[in-house]
């Protein structure tokens, strides 16, 4: 995918160090509202028509507060972005998201703030408490930080057999999805209706994967004129890898579908495919069913 090269004062990116913090952002609620709305009426038994109205005030009124204190340097983005070719493909592809994702939050008369990319070695510190590189590439909503360690790509591509750069960038615009749902409110009420109804934990959870995994088709297909050929084809092998039965048989374990946090292969590839040949995020309503 040929993406243009990032303008630095367009992307907010640092290197994760020592320290971390506490603060917690508000995100607002807005083009996701709906969902949020019949969400909380499946899980608390809440009518819908008063929820609307709760969640209309909510926004409203919803106080601004201050992120975590983060670790800073006197890098410069330019010269984070040129740690190696795994970092340059994130910030390009973050400048991507931010222009594709704002005019979508614009038009629908919502707040956008952007994300940021932290790049980290081994372990560090976010907003979400401490991170490693055994995690995986990962978004804490409390810092609104997109956390990667570069060497998780190399291992992707030996492991899971996931190359390319559409793969990596899937993972990137993937972790960005979460951003979305977290500015339209949808991660809190998910949040809470898991710690409602804790049995429903991991269904919710896989249904929020699956979601941020058609955001990032949304994203790629809102940009097909610099999608070159065999992308497509390495988003799809690099969604198949990652599918939880996939991980399960590789591991030597049995496919427990209870244990699933992020969706089946096959369900992976279905959303990712969904937003690609849509380009339109209110197609990736993964909730829908629930609401018969």
């Amino acid at each position: 995918m040929k993406l243009n090269r990032f303008n630095p004062g367009s992307i907010r990116v640092r290197r994760g160090g020592p320290s971390g913090g506490t603060g917690v952002r508000a995100g607002g609620l807005g083009c996701g509202g709906i969902v949020i709305v019949l969400i909380g009426a499946l899980v608390f038994g809440v009518d819908p028509a008063q929820m609307i109205g709760v969640v209309e005030q909510t926004q409203q009124n919803l106080p601004q507060q201050q992120g975590p204190a983060d670790f800073r340097s006197d890098e410069s983005a330019m010269e984070i972005c040129d740690d190696n070719q795994y970092a340059m493909e994130g910030c390009n592809a973050l400048a991507s998201l931010n222009e594709t994702w704002q005019p979508i939050f614009s038009s629908a008369g919502v707040p956008f703030s952007q994300p940021e990319l932290v790049y980290y070695s081994g372990g560090t510190a976010s907003g979400c408490g401490s991170a490693s590189s055994a995690m995986g590439p990962f978004y804490c909503p409390a810092d609104h930080g997109i956390y990667i360690d570069t060497t998780f790509y190399d291992q992707m591509a030996r492991d899971l057999g996931a190359s390319g750069d559409f793969a990596r960038y899937y993972v990137m615009a993937h972790e960005y999805g979460h951003h979305v749902q977290n500015l339209t409110g949808l991660a809190d009420q998910v949040r809470s209706a898991q710690q409602q109804n804790p049995a429903d934990a991991n269904q919710l959870q896989v249904r929020m994967e699956l979601m941020a995994d058609c955001y990032a088709g949304v994203w790629a297909s809102r940009n097909r004129n610099l999608i070159e050929p065999g992308d497509l084809e390495e988003g799809m092998t690099a969604a198949s890898a990652i599918g939880d039965d996939t991980l399960m048989r590789n591991a030597g374990r049995r496919v427990d579908v209870e244990s699933f946090t992020h969706g089946s292969s096959a369900q992976r590839m279905e959303w990712l495919r969904r937003g690609l040949q849509t380009g339109d995020e209110d197609q990736c309503d993964t909730f829908a069913d629930l609401r018969g």
